[in-house]
C-alpha cells in the first residue's frame, strides 16, 4: 500500500483506480516462437508493484488508464534476447496514446494479405512501428513493446512473429475522437507536425510534451482527454516557424469551465477569467505575451489552446478551424 500511496503524491489530483493483486493471463503467446524460448506464463506487473518493475517510468503508463502489464522474455543459443511487454489499458485511446508519444521507426502491415492493405495511408496514424530491433503496436486496448537486444535477421523475423501473434483476433482500433478535431493545416500555411502529435490524459504527460508549469493549471485527470499538436511554417526569410495547439476533452461542461478560471489564476494571473454568465457561449479570448499571441476557446466541455503564435489575428483564424 506504501507504493500505492506515494504513486498518489505524485500524481496529484489523479483519479486512479486500484489495480486487482492478480491478473490472469488473456495473452499467452506461444513458448517457442523460431529458435526462441519463452516463459511457460508471463510475469504480471500491476498498479501496486509497477516502480518495482521500471524505476521511475511507472509514472508514464500511470498517467493512462492502465490496467497491468504481461512481460514476456524470449532466449535463443548464440542469438538476442527478445523482450515482449503487453500493456493492458482501460481502453483503446489509451493504448493509442502510449503509441503516439513517440512514431519513431517505420510503419509496417503485419498482416497485409489478411487485411487487404498493402500500403500506409499517410492520412492514417500508423498502428505499428518498427526499427533496429523494436516493434510498438497499438491494438485494441493494448500497447505492445517487442524488442530484441540486437537486431538480427533472424531476431527481426521472430519479433515481427509475435507482432502479428498479438495482434490476432484483436479488433481494428480506431484513434481517439480528439485526433480528427484539427486540421492538417492552416492557412496561412501553418502545417500538422504529424510525427509530433500526442494524445494523452495527464499533466505529466503534457508537461513533457508542452512545458506549461509544475502546477495541474488545466486540473487534468484520467477523466480528461489531450490533443498536444505543433504546426510550423516557413516564414519570408525561409525561417522555420513553430506554434503550439492544445486540444482539451473533460467530462462535462462545468469541468471545462473550472480548468479554465485555474489555467486563468496561474498562467494568465495578470487576466481576469470570462464571467460566469458568458460560459452558456462560445468563449474566446487572446492575449500578448513574452513568447508571441496565445489564446483558447471555451466550447461546452473543450477547450482549444494556440500559443506562441506570431500574428493576433491567426490565433482566432486557427481557434474558429478546430471543431
Amino acid at each position: 500500500m506504501l507504493i500505492l500511496v506515494i504513486v498518489v503524491l505524485v500524481l496529484g489530483g489523479f483519479e486512479l483506480f486500484e489495480g486487482p493483486k492478480w491478473k490472469q493471463s488473456k495473452t499467452i503467446l506461444p513458448q517457442i516462437v523460431g529458435m526462441w524460448t519463452g516463459p511457460d506464463s508471463p510475469q504480471i506487473v500491476t498498479a501496486e508493484n509497477i516502480f518495482e518493475y521500471m524505476d521511475g517510468a511507472g509514472e508514464l503508463y500511470l498517467g493512462y488508464q492502465f490496467d497491468y502489464l504481461e512481460v514476456y522474455e524470449y532466449r535463443a543459443q548464440n542469438q538476442p534476447e527478445i523482450l515482449v511487454e503487453l500493456y493492458f489499458m482501460k481502453a483503446s485511446d489509451d493504448a493509442f496514446g502510449l503509441l503516439s508519444l513517440d512514431w519513431g521507426g517505420e510503419p509496417v502491415k503485419l498482416n497485409p494479405a489478411s487485411r487487404g492493405e498493402h500500403s500506409i495511408d499517410d492520412s492514417q496514424w500508423p498502428q505499428v512501428l518498427y526499427g533496429e530491433g523494436l516493434l510498438r503496436l497499438w491494438s485494441d486496448n493494448v500497447y505492445a513493446r517487442v524488442m530484441a537486444t540486437r537486431e538480427t535477421s533472424e531476431s527481426k523475423k521472430a519479433v515481427l512473429t509475435l507482432g502479428r501473434l498479438i495482434t490476432e483476433d484483436r479488433k481494428n482500433p480506431s484513434p481517439p475522437n480528439l485526433m480528427d478535431k484539427l486540421p492538417a493545416s492552416f492557412e496561412p500555411n501553418w502545417i500538422l507536425r504529424r510525427d509530433r502529435v500526442s494524445f494523452f490524459r495527464s499533466h505529466l504527460i503534457l508537461n513533457s510534451l508542452y512545458y506549461l508549469g509544475h502546477e495541474n493549471m488545466l486540473e487534468l485527470d484520467l477523466t480528461s482527454e489531450g490533443v498536444s499538436a505543433p504546426y510550423e511554417k516557413r516564414d519570408s526569410s525561409g525561417d522555420l516557424q513553430r506554434i503550439q495547439v492544445l486540444h482539451l476533452g473533460y467530462a462535462d461542461p462545468t469541468r471545462a469551465e473550472n480548468a479554465l478560471v485555474h489555467f486563468h489564476r496561474v498562467y494568465l494571473a495578470e487576466h481576469p477569467p470570462p464571467e460566469h454568465s458568458d460560459f452558456s457561449l462560445k468563449v474566446v479570448n487572446v492575449f500578448p505575451l513574452e513568447d508571441g499571441w496565445m489564446g483558447y476557446r471555451l466550447k461546452e466541455n473543450t477547450l482549444a489552446f494556440v500559443f506562441e503564435c506570431p500574428i493576433q489575428e491567426t490565433v482566432r483564424t486557427i481557434l474558429e478551424q478546430i471543431n
